[in-house]
């Protein structure tokens, strides 16, 4: 028979030796709220598609048509912008180099910018067509460059500005996100998976099948967990172990997703979303998830960026002149594109 003292110990010894869930405290609280603090208008064109946000110096990038609009994220003013032409997806900062990259999709390029100064450096030709998302890998030091229609991720070397390699992807593809440990995560549109990258040799080392995502778009990932968030188009966000593909939980939210972010802080994943609301799951375990009340912000506000220090929230959008019609497109207000910034009051 075990004694009191006997079971006391092997009860501290499983403890001692199982993986410690470590939750939020917002996770575990009533669903925080935003208030919308200030409205940056941006003017034309009235074309965006994603933001990004560089902690190191608050500011948000802004691919808005054929330029890169820079905002200063704690005032709000507009810093200026890059101008590339062309038609402008994908952002990202390296503060390290000085540098930035966007992408154009017509033509399919990466243009290299000086972040003191914003003006151009070079232009780095990419062989697969549509380039859109962007992805920087910290371990290998890559920048991806997704291609959507194509299905290729390019990668680029920033120290040489060169192209080191293409990985063919066998379907169209959307977001991509990096764990810190060496692989990237890509959507992969038609095939309904994730496509797992080893940035080391640029090989697709995984394939996952999200069979219940059409038409994946946003992807977050909370690395510390190993969780991925996955937004799809049938108003579902799917939460994916980022370890083994194992899909843990399936949620509604708008429609229309075509970003998502991860708030470490407040172990909250987000889908902004085309139909004006901002959807958000909690994190309530290791393996447990639940839809909270979305934030209601702007029809067209499909894409946002998160300052992971204080919660604040940047989406894009413009005045709706014409809802969606059977293109699913909206029709905006010539000039109208705004930045609308959002903060956490709890």
């Amino acid at each position: 028979m075990l004694t009191i003292r006997m079971m006391a110990t092997l009860l501290a010894a499983a403890l001692g030796a199982a993986t410690v869930w470590t939750a939020p405290a917002q996770a575990q609280a009533d669903a925080p709220a935003y208030t919308l603090v200030k409205t940056v208008p941006l003017g034309a064109p009235d074309r965006w598609d994603y933001l990004s946000f560089d902690a190191a110096d608050k500011r948000v990038y802004i691919a808005h048509g054929g330029e890169t609009t820079v905002v200063d994220g704690r005032s709000g003013a507009i810093i200026g912008q890059v101008h590339a032409g062309g038609e402008g997806h994908g952002v990202v900062v390296l503060t390290a180099l000085g540098r930035g990259y966007a992408d154009n999709s017509d033509p399919s390029q990466v243009i290299v910018f000086d972040l003191a100064t914003l003006r151009v450096l070079k232009t780095i030709a990419l062989k697969a067509a549509d380039a859109d998302a962007m992805a920087y890998d910290p371990v290998s030091g890559h920048v991806y460059v997704i291609g959507g229609d194509s299905g290729v991720a390019t990668a680029i070397d920033p120290k040489q500005n060169r192209v080191l390699a293409a990985v063919t992807l066998g379907s169209p593809a959307e977001s991509a996100v990096a764990d810190g440990h060496g692989s990237l995560f890509v959507n992969l549109v038609e095939k309904r998976q994730i496509a797992r990258i080893d940035t080391a040799s640029n090989r697709i080392v995984a394939r996952w099948s999200i069979a219940g995502c059409q038409a994946p778009h946003g992807l977050a990932i909370d690395a510390v967990h190993a969780h991925l968030f996955a937004t799809c188009h049938n108003n579902r966000m799917l939460a994916i172990d980022a370890r083994n593909g194992r899909v843990l939980a399936s949620l509604p939210i708008g429609s229309g997703s075509d970003a998502a972010a991860f708030d470490a802080r407040r172990g909250i994943a987000f889908s902004s979303n085309r139909d004006g609301s901002l959807s958000m799951v909690a994190e309530r375990g290791a393996h447990a998830f639940a839809a909270m009340p979305a934030l209601m912000t702007a029809p067209g506000a499909r894409t946002m960026a998160l300052d992971p220090d204080t919660g604040r929230l940047y989406l894009v959008t413009a005045r709706v002149a014409q809802a969606a019609g059977a293109d699913g497109h909206m029709r905006f207000v010539p000039g109208s594109a705004q930045l609308l910034i959002y903060d956490p009051v709890r």
